[in-house]
């Protein structure tokens, strides 16, 4: 059976404006050849520190913006080749909810004109049944009909992000990109809304790409996890494989940052030396060698391919099956 959303060799690059007459232009690679399939009904969790890629590859789904290279198809159709009417008409099937719900609402509308304005852009239905189908939205995300008459500006963070998500599934789409949907709100409000995204999905039969930094709000919503550095995805598998068995030296850095409850526990985790490379210099070969205790030549020459390690866990590391042994050297040599 095929992948409802499939992603082959995609790439974005953007080039950065001339600092001076003589100086070459310089390009910035945000995604770099990125081949996954989600397949639907699923959530895939997309984690990785900021700068990583993450939210470029979230756009790129959407279609929000072009890819480089490559090519992104969701349930057969390359969404690339569309044209705008045609791309138009695909967008019912995806939707996207936003990092910041402020950002991300018209402040010049109130609530029930943006929850009901792809109802009014497609004309699904009459002017009463768009009405209906707002209240019957603002009901399905927890929002009181009483708050559907306010400008964003008067509602507070989670009641914003309410709206987002009831504007991004009132046409009912197959595909939802949430792009860091939880990182802007309070910790007791961040809880609440992952739950509603869950119910949502379980509800809906969606297909979710939730796009995070935090590992720990992943392990909460996630099926798989895809897990990104400098725009390439080092480690994939599933959510218990890769929380139980981590491979990848950067996935056991991401989880050495998640809070634990007791000293102890802090105290078998390390974290990797110097900071992340810029992206427009990435190191040769293997983008986390210069922060990976566990380099060597090879990681420096050639970069690593995501590879099955088994129990469909992919790793793009030289030295998977030496990470996976009960005793790991500080350093491997080749």
């Amino acid at each position: 059976m095929s992948a409802f959303l499939s992603l082959r060799q995609v790439g974005k690059d953007y080039p950065l404006a001339k600092r001076g007459p003589f100086e070459p232009r310089r390009t910035l690679r945000a995604v770099d050849d990125i081949s996954l399939d989600v397949n639907e009904g699923e959530t895939l969790g997309l984690v990785g520190e900021s700068g990583c890629g993450k939210s470029s590859l979230a756009r790129l789904v959407v279609q929000l913006e072009a890819p480089t290279r490559g090519s992104v198809s969701l349930d057969g159709v390359e969404l690339a080749s569309l044209g705008k009417s045609a791309l138009k008409r695909a967008r019912r099937d995806f939707q996207m909810i936003f990092q910041d719900p402020y950002a991300s609402l018209n402040p010049r509308m109130k609530a029930r004109a943006i929850i009901g304005e792809a109802l009014r852009n497609y004309r699904v239905g009459t002017p009463a049944q768009i009405e209906a189908r707002v209240e019957e939205l603002a009901r399905q995300v927890g929002l009181g009909a009483h708050l559907l008459d306010r400008f964003p500006h008067e509602l507070s963070g989670g009641q914003c992000q309410r709206i987002g998500i009831a504007r991004a599934i009132a046409l009912n789409p197959r595909l939802i990109v949430a792009d860091e949907a939880v990182s802007a709100l309070d910790v007791s409000i961040q809880a609440q809304i992952l739950n509603l995204i869950i119910r949502l999905q379980k509800e809906m039969g969606l297909t979710l790409i939730f796009v995070s930094h935090d590992m720990s709000v992943v392990a909460h919503v996630a099926d798989r996890v895809a897990v990104m550095y400098l725009g390439r995805i080092v480690e994939l598998g599933s959510t218990e494989a890769v929380f139980e068995r981590p491979v990848h030296p950067y996935t056991r850095t991401l989880l050495a940052a998640v809070p634990t409850p007791t000293p102890a526990a802090r105290g078998r985790r390390t974290a990797p030396a110097g900071e992340m490379p810029s992206p427009l210099n990435p190191p040769s070969g293997c983008h986390f060698r210069t922060r990976c205790t566990h380099a060597t030549e090879q990681c420096a020459e050639v970069a690593p391919q995501l590879r099955d390690i088994g129990d469909g866990q992919r790793v793009a590391c030289h030295h998977a099956e030496a990470l996976l042994s009960p005793v790991v050297p500080e350093a491997i040599h080749a």
